[in-house]
């Protein structure tokens, strides 16, 4: 189940995924692909905390600094380095599509 991997949908929301129950603790994700580059959502899901230090949103990226991490997760990210990827990739595509007149 991909809603597992990250659990974005547990504060964000996203009108495209038919998850019923999503988030709005966080902005929606809907089209964030035209509001951030790939590098600036990189970034924010590597270590939000680095450009917002009162955030919620955890660092998927990030394995020092943090506390009650289970003894088999520490020094382990959350999302590897290819699911970080995989993860920009997919809300870099999350854009409005502009309908061109006939």
């Amino acid at each position: 189940n991909h809603r597992d991997k990250g659990h974005c949908l547990l504060c964000h929301q996203l009108t495209s995924n038919p998850e019923t129950f999503q988030g709005n603790i966080g902005p929606p994700l809907d089209n964030i692909g035209d509001r951030l580059t790939a590098g600036q959502l990189r970034y924010r899901v590597v270590d939000s905390s680095r450009l917002y230090p009162a955030t919620r949103m955890p660092g998927y990226f990030k394995t020092e600094g943090l506390h009650q991490v289970a003894a088999e997760f520490v020094g382990q990210p959350v999302l590897n380095a290819q699911q970080v990827e995989d993860l920009v990739a997919y809300l870099s595509a999350q854009q409005a599509h502009n309908e061109e007149p006939n």
